[in-house]
């Protein structure tokens, strides 16, 4: 089976769907191809874009740019704009060369999206679409405006139209969690039957909790390395250092647990254009992106985790590493943390305070931990994801090649 994935950048050295999936699915036995742009991620956000330059190698962002990486290939295409918005140039010709069997834009709307669906008929794969949209990113999934509306007008003719377009030519249509896949269906113009819930995945292999003596001497190494004294509790935030993501809060909240006795002390790995705000905060220790494959180590070297307001796939990656996890009501779908996790108010100091006192108990930390962990490896690897996903396109193959 040749599975060709479209995605409109190439986030290496990153825990994203973007590289995990096609390296779970080639070692399920798929011939993979990863086609993106030469366009590092957050592109479009100046304040982002070298961070993911560096990070990604800007020798690997140039068109023509081919390489082997964890069992499938990447081609880096070059980028067109059209209407304000990119276009992958070379892709037809490339998909004519591959040939493959299936195909899965990253996205079910844009024109990336559009391609495929317009090449499907001639090259005659099979193409399947996701939608990443979330509603706490999507204002307007909560918005209370009618149809005429000139924001809902906008989203119909920039989004729902085209996306209903590919809808026609893509036999389902992936979302992480079940807003994403309202979303797609409400405001993209998926049709509703073709939506499916499969969740994102976290690399077991990388991120796992303390197991051995060698986890616990490098938990014991990450924290002398941060200058945490033996008593303290580390509360971890990895990301973006945006406006939206509201870190200073995080901050100010762990400051005020601090003040009523609690050991709790601030680490925060990212960047982003709040970042030299973060850095005067006193205490906070401040480190810049690490590669995915190092995350796993300063997780294990933490005792929370907290996301103050959005989603992010790293949630997964701490409640793998024994985490427990703190995230805000403004998170629709939480299957990841019910049962491992808080949920606090979002935007509220005092409640975010009041959250991370209760988990000052060590016995309260260790079984939503564990909880956790088990969870992860049991239900969201990406091993079980990617066989999932395999067996799905298998039997799509098999009834695409059924005689009449």
């Amino acid at each position: 089976m040749k599975v060709v994935v479209l995605a409109e950048t190439f986030p290496r050295n990153t825990g994203y769907f973007g590289v995990m999936f096609p390296k779970y699915l080639a070692a399920q036995g798929a011939d993979v191809h990863l086609m993106t742009l030469d366009l590092p991620p957050y592109w479009n956000v100046s304040t982002m874009r070298s961070h993911y330059t560096d990070l990604v190698g800007r020798d690997v962002l140039v068109a023509g740019h081919t390489e082997r990486l964890n069992g499938y290939t990447v081609h880096v295409l070059r980028h067109r704009f059209r209407f304000g918005y990119v276009y992958m140039s070379g892709l037809r010709e490339k998909l004519r060369e591959l040939q493959p069997d299936i195909v899965y834009s990253l996205s079910a709307i844009g024109w990336i999206a559009l391609q495929a669906a317009i090449y499907k008929p001639r090259l005659g794969y099979s193409l399947f679409t996701g939608s990443h949209t979330a509603a706490s990113t999507f204002p307007l999934y909560r918005l209370d405006a009618p149809w005429y509306s000139p924001k809902r007008i906008k989203v119909f003719l920039t989004r729902a139209l085209p996306g209903r377009f590919v809808s026609l030519f893509t036999v389902k249509c992936y979302g992480p969690t079940i807003d994403c896949q309202e979303i797609a269906w409400r405001f993209f113009g998926v049709q509703k039957r073709k939506t499916a819930v499969m969740h994102l995945g976290v690399d077991t292999d990388v991120f796992h909790p303390v197991r051995n003596d060698a986890d616990r001497a490098s938990r014991e190494e990450v924290r002398r390395e941060i200058g945490a004294a033996p008593g303290d509790l580390i509360v971890i935030y990895t990301g973006k250092l945006t406006a939206e993501k509201n870190v200073p809060l995080l901050l100010q909240a762990v400051d005020a647990a601090r003040a009523r006795g609690v050991p709790f002390h601030s680490l925060v790995i990212g960047e982003g254009p709040d970042r030299e705000a973060i850095a005067r905060h006193p205490g906070v220790k401040l480190l810049p992106y690490q590669s995915y494959e190092q995350l796993g180590r300063y997780y294990r070297a933490a005792d929370v985790a907290v996301w103050p307001t959005n989603e992010s796939t790293s949630m997964l990656d701490a409640a793998a590493c024994g985490l427990p996890l703190v995230v805000s009501d403004g998170i629709v779908y939480r299957d990841h943390v019910d049962g491992n996790g808080l949920v606090y108010r979002m935007n509220s100091l005092d409640d975010l305070v009041d959250k991370l006192g209760e988990l000052a108990d060590p016995r309260r930390r260790a079984a939503l931990g564990d909880a956790g962990a088990r969870k992860m490896a049991e239900r969201f690897s990406w091993q079980r994801h990617a066989r999932l996903r395999f067996e799905e396109y298998a039997a799509e193959l098999k009834k695409r090649r059924r005689p009449a």
